[in-house]
Parts: structure tokens; C-alpha cells; sequence
């Protein structure tokens, strides 16, 4: 399986995760708002302080992003472009978000693909700062209580990453069992999601959410995506026996490398290792 040197230590434990309870519901994103707020307010109007979200189509304007790129000092496994900021209404195909806390304070951690106004294709990392909701749209969203996504030194990759942690509950209305999770670099994504459900008894869940990056990736329909640094949003996932009756983890993405190449489809179980992170929240269905 292909492998890339991290610039810190590896830690003994390869997922990081934090039993909750959890809700998916829908809400509409504020015209006007900064996309943060916009988020903040729709999972604080459920009572949640956080949790991930997916969602197709939408307007942002202005926007700014970054894409990935190769390290230029070597501190890091990869790092990110300059920042790009298109002029007009940028229209996303689709995206995925997971909401938590930096430094005290709401922040998000957020992938997709869209198109600018002048017609390009482009995908990567919206930056929070910088990034302002054009026309209101709806998005498909999953709060978690009695967790939290909080963004913490990582040694191992030498980022400050988003990672769950323990959080009190807030009494919001919840329906679902659920785990939120970080996967840690170098371990194939399908095949660490399915031993996880082997470990804690889950026969069937969904995947909310779901951002973070691949070394390349190897798609069932036979693409292939060869620049080992991508910026990657899951844009469908579950896990449930397969036809053999094991576990098997289906996972639809969509990614950007640091070319700017784009590739979308379902992730070839066993051969998929993660770059950096990937952060999710699996909803136990059985």
C-alpha cells in the first residue's frame, strides 16, 4: 500500500474517536452571512455546538480557497497553495464540512468542488475567514452531543487538525448512536472504517460528513488519480455486510490533487491510504 513519511512520530492509536449521540436534519444556509456563522447558527438552532454537513450546489461570494500543494520546506508531508479568490458568484457542485472549535472559537474545516464565474472548474479548501453565503441553499447536516470536533497540535503531521474529543452534553434532541472519528495517516480508509465497526459491534452505519485527503486514489471504475496530495470530501459512505456477508465500507467521494485535477467515484476498498486526516461521524444503524 502506498505510503508517505509523515515528519513526526506515528502515534500507537490510529483512530481517534468519541462515542455521542447524534441527529441528521436539514437547514438553509443565510444569504449574506459568513459561511462559519451561516453554519454555526443552523446546527446552533437544533442545539448543537457542532457536527459535519454535506450539501450540492450553492453560491459563495466573495470566496476564498486554497488547494493542495507540495511542501516547499519540508515540514510537512504536504502543504497548501497560495490563496485564490474569484471574482463573482462561485457556484459549488458539492461539498462536505466538519464544524467544531479552534483557538476558543466556532471554525470549520471544509472540501468541494466548484465552478468560478468565468467558467473554471476548481475544487479544495474553503478558507472560513474569507468565504460569504451569495443566495441562501440548503444543506444535509448531522450535530453530534457528547462530542466535539476541536482542532489540536499534531505532532505527527507537525498541522493543527481537527480531532473529536468529549464534549458536555447540551441537551439537544438526539435520535442516533453515533461516533465521531479522525483517521490518522498511512492506513487504507475502507479497511480501518470496517475494523472499527468490527471492534465496537456495528453491523450497519451511515457516514456523515467527511473531509480530508488520500495518497492519490484508486477508483472502482478504473480512474486513477496519481499525484499523491488531494484534497477529498466523501460525497456518500456507508458500512454493512458485504456479499460475502464481511463488512464492507462503500465510500463515494470527490477530490482535487495538486495538479487541479479532479476525479470523483467510489474508492477501491483496500488500496486508498489517507494522507493527512480524514474526519467523519458514522451513525450506527444496527
Amino acid at each position: 500500500m502506498r505510503n508517505i513519511k509523515q515528519p513526526g512520530a506515528p502515534v500507537a492509536e490510529r483512530i481517534q474517536w468519541v462515542e455521542a449521540r447524534g441527529l441528521a436534519f436539514s437547514f438553509t444556509l443565510q444569504a449574506g452571512v459568513p459561511l462559519l456563522e451561516a453554519a454555526r447558527r443552523g446546527f446552533a438552532a437544533e442545539g448543537f455546538a457542532g457536527g459535519v454537513l454535506n450539501f450540492c450546489g450553492g453560491a459563495l461570494g466573495p470566496f476564498g480557497y486554497v488547494m493542495p500543494a507540495l511542501s516547499k520546506t519540508g515540514e510537512n508531508a504536504a502543504f497548501y497553495s497560495d490563496t485564490y479568490r474569484p471574482q463573482g458568484i462561485t457556484r459549488s457542485k458539492l461539498g462536505s464540512m466538519t464544524l467544531g472549535m479552534r483557538d476558543g472559537a466556532p471554525f470549520f474545516h471544509c472540501h468541494g468542488l466548484w465552478t468560478e464565474a468565468d467558467g473554471k472548474a476548481s475544487g479544495g479548501h474553503v478558507l472560513p475567514d474569507e468565504t460569504i453565503v451569495a443566495e441562501p441553499f440548503e444543506v444535509e447536516a448531522f450535530g453530534i452531543d457528547g462530542a466535539t470536533f476541536t482542532a489540536e497540535p499534531d505532532p505527527e503531521t507537525n498541522f493543527k487538525l481537527f480531532g473529536p474529543v468529549a464534549a458536555a452534553s447540551t441537551g439537544a434532541r438526539t435520535t442516533s448512536r453515533a461516533f465521531a472519528l479522525r483517521l490518522r495517516p498511512n492506513q487504507d480508509f475502507a479497511a480501518c472504517l470496517e475494523d472499527f465497526c468490527r471492534t465496537h459491534g456495528i453491523a450497519r452505519a451511515k457516514i456523515h460528513g467527511g473531509v480530508g485527503s488520500t495518497i492519490g486514489a484508486r477508483f472502482t471504475h478504473g480512474g486513477v488519480t496519481e499525484p499523491f496530495a488531494t484534497e477529498l470530501a466523501i460525497t456518500a459512505g456507508a458500512i454493512g455486510p458485504g456479499s460475502s456477508g464481511t463488512l464492507e465500507a462503500t465510500l463515494d467521494v470527490a477530490l482535487i490533487d495538486y495538479t487541479g485535477g479532479i476525479a470523483e467515484g467510489r474508492l477501491i476498498r483496500g488500496d486508498n491510504p489517507v494522507l493527512v486526516t480524514m474526519e467523519l461521524v458514522l451513525e450506527v444503524l444496527g
